[in-house]
């Protein structure tokens, strides 16, 4: 097994069904983007670039973008990482909280950026 896969089912419930909710969206609307084990992470990249990676903290999962400050978020969704100047992060306590359609979004604004 895939060590970034190995991570994820590893998590415990209900953490895991989120970065597996996750997972199904970022390869859905980015299929290009290739799951990797990186930093203990599962980390996707796309075209030989870090794009996004999928992290489990104690109490909520994050979609995070190491680019992410070259994003457009008008909203307010995306956190800015801790000591980092270019992270941003969209955190999720539970499942109900992941909204496809925000994160597709964030998602291909990214994408564009990285193809630029």
């Amino acid at each position: 097994m895939n060590p970034a896969e190995n991570y994820i089912l590893k998590t415990p419930q209900p953490y895991r069904d989120m970065l597996l909710e996750l997972q199904v969206v970022i390869e859905h609307s980015v299929p290009e983007a290739q799951l990797l084990y990186k930093w203990h992470l599962p980390f996707y990249y796309l075209d030989g670039k870090m794009f996004c990676f999928l992290n489990f903290r104690k109490r909520f999962v994050e979609l995070s973008f190491p680019k992410g400050v070259h994003i457009e978020d008008s909203n307010n969704y995306l956190t800015a990482g801790e000591g980092r100047k270019n992270l941003r992060s969209l955190r999720y306590h539970n499942l109900e909280d992941i909204d496809a359609e925000i994160a597709i979004g964030f998602l291909k604004q990214l994408e564009a950026i990285l193809n630029n």
